[in-house]
């Protein structure tokens, strides 16, 4: 079996990160991989935003949490220190897609270096909101854009989860 497609049986969501901040150049990496995603008509319509000062990170749990409805003292991004949100064009048609094989590409080069990782929904609506466009704006980032996920990144803390078992039927060949 190839490296790729090993690290495509092996990766799991994780659910406990360690404190510790992966190193930059990981984390680059990683981005870089979401960057080489496949995307409709190559108009390359995603962007990724890196959170890794604590302060951010913290508060965009607490936006999350309260969209997600959990307690306030739940962390949706289960301690993982970068958390690495994807952004869609909203007006190129294939940009949820885009943004969703970028989201997968992070999530398998961040396994292929030894972290952990897990998409995070509700992205959508915290960049509905006017604080996060603001965030956007202040960023220099122009036009409309829609959340895709938050590939939240670390060290996992504890063991690696196993595989569910595959389900049947979900493949029928035409041959």
């Amino acid at each position: 079996m190839n490296d790729i497609i090993k690290a495509m049986k092996e990766r799991r969501s994780i659910r406990k990160f360690k404190s510790q901040m992966p190193a930059k150049k990981d984390l680059e990496q990683i981005v870089e991989a979401g960057l080489y995603a496949a995307n409709g008509r190559g108009k390359q319509a995603a962007i990724t935003l890196v959170i890794t000062n604590k302060e951010l990170r913290d508060k965009l749990a607490k936006v999350n949490g309260k969209i997600g409805g959990w307690p306030e003292d739940f962390d949706p991004f289960y301690g993982a220190p970068a958390i690495l949100i994807v952004l869609a064009d909203k007006t190129c048609f294939t940009g949820i897609y885009d943004g969703s094989l970028v989201m997968g590409n992070m999530m398998l080069a961040a396994h292929s270096l030894g972290l952990g990782s897990i998409w995070i929904h509700r992205a959508k609506e915290e960049f509905e909101s006017a604080e996060w466009k603001k965030l956007l704006a202040d960023l220099g980032v122009q036009g409309d854009w829609e959340g895709i996920g938050h590939c939240a990144v670390g060290y996992t803390e504890g063991e690696m989860p196993s595989a569910a078992p595959r389900k049947d039927g979900r493949v029928f060949w035409l041959e």
